[in-house]
């Protein structure tokens, strides 16, 4: 008897495999579109190139409608945007390998600065003689800028028939190129200087741990991070006020040129949400020229003091009637807040005023008295060292640069010693209400509005796309 051979088992109709495999398609599709709620930044661009602030503006007025409709992307392009490169990427992208390379011109000849070259070693890679070297930087003062190599700069050469210098160019950054050209008298130099196209871009974070990282987090540099802490620096103290959760959104200018970003302008319009209270800050400037932030409603961001002369450090004593002191071990009243910070970080004078003192004073050690008008004056201990320019009898503006942090005179380690007078009354800096500096003018008002609402606006809708395509 014949044994009938196994039976396979049953396979599945075409359709549902083509079912599994659309349902697989849908699920990896969903990951990219819909990120973990765990994301902490989000970053936008307005692709609307405009040549300044001032037509963009007006753009966005005269099509705010449009405007707010075409500027919600879709999750496609909020995917895109948050991955968009940064200036540091920028950097951050490998120099090309350091060899002279011939393009199919024999003429030409392309050098990439390797680490330890200098001109004469680059020239001796495409056979030009030393003397070369000298000729070039003795041509002309600004020539000299091409001895001031960078790591990864390239250099494109062009030789004549007999093999000599006849033009020598490089880009020294994305906005800048410089050319050295063979004359009649030496060589001639031209620097020729891109004018990137202006636009606005949205970017928010969330803090999750400090300022600083979850700015970085967000798409933001150092310099965008302390311009925006520098705006609001009058009402919120990043050495003790950040708290998990704070919230920040920013219009800020990108410079662009042929579709990349190379680099950023200044700050537009920003909210910052502290402990849950929110400050808003619109730059503007009037029509004598002069710009400062204000509040959305036309009040100055601007006070007489910044509310901290130290950027994000940390309050190791408070002002206080009866403290220990940790040196002479005695009761004494502490009569400032001491910041705690690594040697050498910049210290801000609070206000502008005239310098009282730059020089030793006691257990101060290194301080440095500001009077601020009539009523008020700062003081500022245990400094490394003060900042150029900097003297007894000078005068100093706001946020200027003073001295930096150090160890001078009765101190356990670096820090800054900061005291506060009303009227010669020593008073908790912390604690202190700081006076206002005067709001938007009456005649200027109308103008403002006109520029602050749609920014404003924008910060809003922005953040309403972003949440919603979070919650998908």
């Amino acid at each position: 008897m014949i044994k009938e051979p196994p039976k396979a088992p049953p396979l599945y109709p075409k359709s549902h495999l083509l079912a599994a495999s659309g349902i697989a398609a849908l699920l990896s599709l969903a990951l990219l579109v819909f990120p973990s709620s765990e994301v902490e930044a989000k970053k936008t661009t307005l692709n609307l190139e405009l040549e300044s602030p001032a037509e963009q503006l007006k753009q966005q007025e005269s099509a705010a409608p449009q405007a707010t409709e075409e500027a919600a992307p879709s999750p496609f392009a909020q995917i895109e945007n948050t991955t968009q490169p940064t200036e540091e990427a920028a950097k951050a992208e490998p120099a090309p390998a350091p060899e002279a390379t011939a393009s199919k011109d024999p003429s030409h000849r392309e050098v990439t600065v390797a680490r330890g070259d200098t001109l004469s070693t680059l020239f001796a890679k495409v056979g030009l003689p030393a003397t070369a070297v000298h000729e070039v930087l003795a041509s002309n003062k600004q020539a000299k800028q091409f001895s001031q190599l960078k790591h990864g700069q390239v250099l494109q050469i062009e030789l004549d028939k007999d093999g000599q210098l006849a033009s020598l160019h490089s880009k020294v950054s994305d906005l800048e190129t410089i050319r050295l050209t063979k004359a009649a008298n030496g060589y001639a130099f031209n620097r020729e200087v891109t004018k990137p196209v202006v636009r606005s871009a949205y970017i928010h974070g969330t803090i999750k741990s400090s300022l600083s990282a979850s700015a970085q987090r967000a798409g933001m540099n150092h310099s965008l991070t302390m311009d925006m802490a520098s705006i609001f620096g009058y009402d919120i103290d990043f050495a003790q006020d950040i708290r998990q959760g704070d919230e920040f959104d920013v219009i800020y200018e990108q410079k662009v040129v042929n579709g990349k970003v190379v680099g950023n302008g200044n700050i537009l319009s920003a909210r910052f949400t502290n402990r849950g209270k929110s400050y808003s800050a619109v730059r503007y400037t009037n029509k004598a020229g002069n710009t400062s932030y204000y509040t959305a409603d036309g009040n100055s961001m601007r006070k007489a003091f910044i509310r901290t002369p130290v950027d994000f450090a940390r309050i190791s004593s408070r002002f206080s009637a009866g403290r220990k002191h940790p040196i002479l071990n005695k009761i004494r009243a502490h009569k400032g807040v001491d910041y705690a910070a690594p040697r050498g970080t910049p210290i801000k004078a609070a206000g502008d005023g005239k310098v009282l003192l730059a020089g030793r004073r006691g257990g101060y050690g290194n301080t440095v008295i500001i009077q601020h008008g009539n009523s008020y004056q700062t003081l500022y201990g245990h400094m490394q060292g003060f900042a150029k320019g900097v003297k007894t009898g000078g005068s100093v503006k706001q946020g200027q640069i003073i001295g930096y942090i150090g160890t001078t005179g009765l101190s356990t380690g670096p820090h800054l010693h900061y005291e506060f007078q009303v009227n010669g009354v020593h008073v908790d800096p912390l604690g202190q209400k700081l006076p206002m500096a005067d709001p938007i003018a009456k005649v200027e008002r109308q103008r403002f509005m006109q520029q602050s609402q749609p920014l404003m606006a924008r910060m809003d809708q922005e953040k309403a796309t972003m949440l919603a395509s979070n919650k998908r």
